[in-house]
């Protein structure tokens, strides 16, 4: 990882839910000490209005993000990169460290739905902080 502070890339095909909710998540609870990208395969026009949603109930507001394409440089750029579903999708470079994280895709559900997908994307990200920045003894 760089020396200043890690990155990391949250990728989906449509980078309108999981990838938006698991990049909100990082940057509110790492703060400025990971720099946090998410991006598609296929994106969407905007983001799953229930993921938004589902984040206000938690205070984080993501009305404002916009779905991004994916692309080489920023797989290039990034010392993590979570994959959430986007298959084959996603460039491969030796010395980076990949995750596949198995999460439903909320699209096209309610927020009922999504709030246990937000949940499970909370407790991994929580996971990932403290792999990147192990807190000191």
């Amino acid at each position: 990882m760089t020396a200043s502070k890690p990155s990391v890339l949250f990728v989906c095909v449509h980078n309108a839910g999981r990838s938006q909710m698991a990049a909100a998540f990082l940057t509110t609870l790492a703060g400025d000490r990971v720099e946090v990208r998410s991006a598609g395969s296929a994106p969407a026009e905007s983001v799953n209005p229930a993921a938004v949603e589902a984040m206000a109930e938690l205070g984080i507001d993501m009305s404002a993000e916009v779905p991004k394409v994916l692309t080489t440089d920023a797989v290039s750029a990034s010392d993590v990169v979570i994959t959430m579903g986007c298959g084959d999708e996603c460039p491969y470079f030796p010395g980076k460290r990949y995750e596949d994280w198995k999460l439903e895709d909320p699209a096209g559900r309610g927020v009922d739905s999504v709030r246990p997908i937000r949940d499970e994307i909370k407790g991994r990200i929580e996971e990932l902080i403290a792999s990147l920045a192990p807190a000191a003894p």
